[in-house]
């Protein structure tokens, strides 16, 4: 095994979840210029996150759909995209198989 793989410098680090109004004190070695006076009157480092335990559907049992730059609404204007094309090649391939069975009676 690999020696002074593992980090030593931990630390207590408080992570706030400012949505959710949710913190916990932990130790850490994530590296922060933000400090925070935690509740037993101490300063800590603060690493922000925007989901925690507090917040994230699998936890909370809530459906929410995070929308990051429209990713949803794009997904969903190439999928209608996609069936209007698939509609429109099986009226052309009806219409083709139309003309195709009136030249056979002639």
């Amino acid at each position: 095994m690999k020696t002074n793989l593992h980090p030593t410098d931990y630390r207590p680090v408080v992570f706030s979840d400012d949505v959710a109004g949710f913190a916990f004190l932990t130790q850490s070695t994530a590296q922060t210029n933000d400090t925070i006076t935690w509740e037993d009157g101490q300063e800590y480092p603060l690493v922000k996150v925007h989901i925690s335990s507090a917040s994230h559907p699998f936890f909370t049992g809530e459906e929410k759909i995070i929308d990051t730059e429209g990713r949803v609404d794009r997904y969903k204007a190439k999928f209608a995209a996609a069936e209007a094309r698939k509609e429109q090649l099986a009226s052309k391939a009806k219409k083709a198989a139309a003309v195709k069975a009136k030249k056979a009676e002639q």
